[in-house]
C-alpha cells in the first residue's frame, strides 16, 4: 500500500484519524444539545433545531473548528464540557504502534490540524500521544482551515514541505482535495472515522482500514 523508501515526513489529522471520532460526534450533536436545552430551558428538539442552524452556518469554516467562537455563540464553556466527557475519548487501534514505527524509522511526523488548541490539549492529556509529533500546525495557528489552500500555502512557511515524499493522512475528503490540489504526493482517507458508524466510500482515495496495514516494517 505505501513505499515507505519513498516517504520522508507523515502528515496526520487528529479527529477521525488518530482518534475515534465518535467523542466528537457525541459532544457536539447530542452532549452540548443537551447542555444548551438545560441551560436555556428549551425543549431537546428545539435545542437541536437551533443548534443544527448554527452548524450548518459556519461548517467548514474556521469558526466550525473554534472552542472560543462557539464557547461565545452558544454562551457555554465548550472546553469545559469537552473536559467533562474525556473519559469518550479513545485512540484508534494500532495507533501508537505506528507512531512508534515511524519514529524508529526515522520519519518526520507532523500532526497537520483544524482541531482548536484548548480542544486537542484536552486529548493529548487523556491520550498522551502529543510527544510523537516533531511538529504541532493548526488552522488557528494559520489562519485557515485545511480545507483551503490559503492554509497549504501558509503551512509552507513553518514546515518545510518536499510534496513528492509527504504522506498525509486524513478522514476529511474536502481536506484530502484541498491537499491534492496543493501537489502532496501520497495520500490516504480513513473508512471508519466513527466507529459506531458506517465505512466511508470514495471513488479516489485509498480507504484505510487500520494503521496495522500500514505500520512500516
Amino acid at each position: 500500500m505505501i513505499d515507505w523508501s519513498k516517504i520522508k515526513t507523515v502528515f496526520l489529522d487528529l479527529d477521525g484519524t488518530l482518534l475515534d471520532l465518535h467523542f466528537d460526534n457525541h459532544f457536539w450533536l447530542k452532549y452540548v444539545p443537551e447542555q444548551y436545552a438545560e441551560h436555556y430551558q428549551l425543549s431537546i428538539e428545539e435545542s437541536h433545531s437551533l443548534l443544527n442552524k448554527k452548524y450548518t452556518e459556519v461548517y467548514g469554516s474556521l469558526n466550525w473548528y473554534c472552542v472560543e467562537y462557539w464557547s461565545k455563540e452558544l454562551g457555554l464553556d465548550i472546553a469545559a464540557l469537552k473536559h467533562n466527557i474525556r473519559d469518550k475519548i479513545s485512540i484508534r487501534p494500532y495507533v501508537v504502534e505506528f507512531l512508534e514505527a515511524l519514529h524508529m524509522h526515522g520519519k518526520r511526523v507532523v500532526l497537520v490540524t483544524n482541531a482548536h488548541p484548548l480542544s486537542f490539549q484536552v486529548k493529548f492529556q487523556k491520550t498522551g500521544l502529543g510527544h510523537y509529533f516533531h511538529h504541532i500546525i493548526t488552522s488557528h495557528e494559520l489562519h485557515h482551515a485545511k480545507e483551503e489552500q490559503a492554509f497549504w500555502l501558509a503551512l509552507e512557511k513553518v514546515e518545510d514541505v518536499d510534496k513528492a515524499s509527504t504522506l498525509f493522512i486524513d478522514d476529511n475528503f474536502s481536506v484530502l482535495d484541498a491537499a491534492a490540489e496543493y501537489g502532496i504526493g501520497h495520500l490516504l482517507a480513513i473508512k471508519q472515522p466513527d466507529s459506531t458508524e458506517p465505512d466511508k466510500e470514495h471513488d479516489l482515495y485509498h480507504l484505510l482500514d487500520s494503521f496495522e496495514d500500514i505500520i512500516p516494517q
